[in-house]
């Protein structure tokens, strides 16, 4: 497969700009502190100068000519006593630094509406926070907020944007109840339709609440700077990662912390779950992870349930071993994906035998996406056919030794359809569009630390890999390149990253021939790969 190079903007000149960024921005600061008494001098040199012009400008003019003589006596004396012009010098910079300073009044507490709301919110808290047998309650009614709330901060429409709220030693804070329902609280009494974060400091007795910034939309997938085995997710806050790529958001070069996925033997999460609402981005969230697994060298399998035809783009391309539609031609792909890694199996542990590495096209990265396979097992099963679910256990079961990753994106309606396979092998899950806390605790196993909102941009959601803690994701923007209806410049940028198309073989196919019968019987010199033009061979051979 033909591979481009990443632009140079990407590779070489982001560490440089980044460096020249802060330096620039580090100048800037050092330069004001440096030149700050010099800004107050010359502002209240510019004040006393008003000052004088308005007194001369008031002055009559039958009395303007003693005036100007009295000042020009004044100078003359200052000029001939000793030491005075340097006192006059230091008397008229001192005034003027005097007239300079900055004057506004310093805010010493909240404004009487600020007031009211931190009044609302800690009266709201009173019944969760407070017990009948406590002599000196922290929350009470009629009580002062003064001592539960402190470090508040509020945004230009008087709504909370940070407080720090201490609540007594015997709250119930290390259940799960207990704290949804404050949060949810504070949610509603702070102001709906933003991402709220909520810290828990269980051994200061402390809760932390403060509201995100909206997460990026505006970006396109591009090639990432990853390392082999790595892909990007999606992005999500600077305090959640400890890492950051270079993205381009149109024209402007960002570094934003990505949420990165590893998969290989070396993983603890090689298979992918991808839940969400119609509409809310699990298929670009696919077809993502199929232009980054294709630039990185790996081969890649597609099973569309949905019928909707959004991975046309990828079938024939190099790279891309089948885009298949339908229940038989599904079976046929999965069937042929769990001998694949029978085979694969098979022959890395012949080549440990025998001291030698395993073989090339043993770990040659191999994907295997499915979108809304529930819809293809229900067909199925009307047809009288297998499950074609039901052929996934052996890639997801030994798909990390073999190379092999499973993707999975289902609908919350059906995921009760996707079988207990999957549940239990896809340890990495990411949720996409708004949803309930509970669907979201379902699918992740544990709630997010910040309030879903109840409209999201496509692609926006949580993941979470493993055991790990729960991150806001945005997923870049990877729409079909055949749909009319999406953004120019991210179909230009799906298009850029596709595969050159394959070339037709000697015999009229796209590659070589795949075996019909299940790999694992016939001899390794035997066993090659599958390619897309071979499919419809495997598939009228099956049940």
């Amino acid at each position: 497969m033909a591979r481009r190079p990443l632009p140079r903007i990407l590779t070489s000149g982001s560490t440089s700009l980044a460096r020249g960024r802060d330096l620039a921005r580090t100048a800037a600061d050092n330069a004001t502190d440096v030149l700050h008494p010099l800004l107050v001098i010359g502002r209240g040199l510019r004040v006393l100068a008003s000052a004088g012009r308005r007194r001369w400008a008031a002055t009559p003019k039958d009395k303007r000519g003693p005036a100007l003589f009295l000042g020009a006596a004044c100078v003359l004396v200052v000029a001939l006593v000793p030491y005075a012009p340097v006192t006059a010098l230091i008397a008229l910079m001192a005034a003027a630094g005097w007239h300079g300073r900055d004057r506004s009044p310093a805010k010493s507490g909240p404004s009487d509406a600020e007031t009211d709301r931190l009044r609302s919110l800690y009266e709201a808290l009173v019944p969760y926070f407070s017990a009948p047998e406590d002599p000196n309650p922290l929350f009470a009614h009629g009580g002062g907020f003064d001592d539960a709330f402190s470090d508040y901060a509020f945004d230009a429409e008087g709504r909370v944007t940070r407080l720090r709220i201490r609540y007594p030693a015997y709250f119930t804070d290390g259940e799960a109840a207990s704290r949804a329902r404050i949060e949810a609280l504070l949610h509603a009494k702070s102001g709906r339709g933003r991402e709220y974060l909520f810290v828990w400091d269980e051994e200061a007795n402390r809760l932390d609440l403060s509201v995100l910034d909206a997460l990026p939309t505006g970006i396109a997938a591009q090639p990432f700077v990853t390392s082999p085995g790595e892909s990007v997710l999606g992005f999500t806050d600077p305090a959640g990662v400890q890492r950051t790529l270079p993205v381009l958001e149109g024209d402007e070069l960002r570094d934003l912390p990505p949420v990165i996925w590893r998969t290989g033997p070396g993983s603890t999460e090689p298979h992918l779950l991808a839940v969400g609402q119609p509409g809310s981005g699990t298929t670009g969230l696919l077809r993502s992870l199929a232009l980054q697994a294709l630039r990185q060298g790996g081969d890649v399998m597609v099973v569309e349930g949905g019928g909707s035809n959004e991975y046309a783009c990828l079938a024939g391309r190099a790279g891309v071993l089948a885009v298949e539609c339908g229940p038989t031609g599904a079976l046929a792909t999965v069937e042929w994906a769990a001998h694949e890694t029978e085979r694969r199996l098979i022959a890395a542990h012949r080549a440990r035998e025998a001291g030698r590495p395993a073989p090339e096209d043993t770990r040659r990265p191999l994907w295997i996406l499915l979108d809304r396979p529930s819809v293809l097992a229900h067909l199925a099963t009307a047809e009288g056919r297998p499950d074609p679910l039901a052929q996934l256990q052996v890639p997801l079961r030994h798909g990390r030794a073999a190379h092999v990753t499973v993707v999975v994106a289902e609908h919350f309606d059906h995921l009760e359809l996707i079988g207990d396979a999957v549940w239990q092998h896809t340890r990495a899950r990411v949720v996409l569009g708004p949803a309930p806390v509970q669907q979201l605790t379902d699918v992740l196993g544990l709630p997010p630390h910040t309030t879903p909102a109840p409209q999201l941009p496509p692609g926006r959601g949580y993941a979470r890999l493993g055991t790990g803690p729960v991150h806001r994701l945005q997923v870049p923007a990877t729409p079909d390149p055949y749909d009319d209806a999406t953004h120019p410049a991210h179909r230009h940028a799906v298009l850029e990253l596709l595969p050159e198309r394959q070339t037709a073989g000697p015999g009229g196919g796209e590659g070589p021939q795949a075996p019909a019968g299940p790999l694992k019987d016939q001899p390794p010199a035997q066993a090659g790969a599958l390619d897309a033009g071979e499919l419809p061979e495997v598939a009228a051979e099956a049940p």
